[in-house]
């Protein structure tokens, strides 16, 4: 082979890389910190760059991928999972319990990130961890169990605080798993199990004490509608007798009216009235055979007075 096209060659060779060197393509949501000779120089953001060739180069640091650390050079600046590993922790009434969290960051100052600390995610864990125990530690073993919200609200303000000179932002913090020993687990279950009957006897006796109400109310019903219908029974009685009465004595007006115009006397017509209702509730007396009634002496007028008017008929 010819020297010149050798060098040519290797010209184009050179010539290629140097161009492939000198252009970066950086992806949406990404951004590379560029050094020059060392020292910064700038960020490319998402799209094409030109770089000095051989000289620009990217500067890497630590970050957070599918819950692993590893060292890059692009920086993804989206929100991110952090997993902080469990630990054990001491609430303040002296109990140990496993604790773990995961902590949504994101990079806001890539500059920061990149030559403000030397491994952020440690960082950020070892921050988290220690923080957890702080707050942890102030608070008793059931506040702990039941106010993970207060837990994720002071820690998120704890962390935020903190890695804002880093050009991190903690977005949010959940704790995953909060596990006390086991025979405090035990002895919760006993009390949870405790606290269910507990319930359910309340139920029960709430219930027996709604059917007895009922049951009060519908005799109470029962016994009102009850007299409500003798009430109705005795008003409508008595309106029929008084019809009846009236209807008797109506009765009685026409018979004395009757016997008044045949006589032609009002006072024989009521004596005669007077005698005939004598005898009638005086024969009521003798209901059985062999029974002697004595007719006293002022009954021997009311029949004379009857015998008188009989013959006044008869004429």
């Amino acid at each position: 082979m010819d020297v010149g096209i050798l060098l040519a060659v290797v010209v184009v060779i050179v010539g290629i890389i140097t161009i492939a060197s000198g252009v970066k393509v950086v992806q949406q949501s990404e951004c590379v910190i560029i050094e020059r000779l060392g020292s910064y120089t700038g960020t490319l953001s998402n799209g094409l760059n030109i770089l000095v060739p051989f000289v620009d180069k990217p500067r890497g640091l630590y970050w957070v991928d599918e819950g692993g650390i590893f060292y890059t050079s692009r920086i993804d600046l989206r929100e991110t999972v952090l997993d902080v590993p469990k630990q054990a922790v001491i609430t303040r009434d002296n109990v140990s319990i496993d604790i773990d969290a995961l902590l949504y960051i994101q990079i806001m100052s890539p500059v920061k990130a990149t030559y403000e600390i030397a491994n952020l995610p440690i960082a950020v864990s070892q921050l988290a961890q220690t923080s957890l125990r702080n707050v942890i530690g102030e608070m008793d073993l059931d506040e702990t169990l039941g106010s993970r919200d207060i837990i994720n609200a002071k820690l998120k303000d704890i962390l935020d605080e903190a890695t804002d000179k880093w050009g991190t932002k903690v977005n949010r913090v959940e704790i995953k798993n909060i596990t006390p020993p086991r025979d405090i687990q035990n002895a919760m279950e006993k009390q949870m199990q405790a606290e269910r009957e507990r319930r359910a006897k309340v139920l029960e006796a709430e219930g027996d004490k709604q059917a007895r109400i009922a049951r009060s109310e519908g005799i109470k019903q029962e016994q009102i509608n009850i007299s409500e219908g003798e009430k109705e029974a005795s008003i409508r009685a008595a309106e029929g007798e008084a019809v009846a009465i009236k209807e008797v004595a109506q009765a009685k007006k026409l018979a004395i009216d009757e016997i008044k115009t045949s006589i032609g006397s009002a006072e024989l017509a009521t004596q005669f009235l007077i005698a005939t209702n004598y005898l009638e509730e005086f024969g009521k007396f003798a209901q059985k055979e062999g029974d002697k009634v004595f007719i006293p002496y002022e009954a021997s007028t009311s029949l004379g007075t009857l015998g008188s008017i009989k013959e006044l008929l008869s004429k």
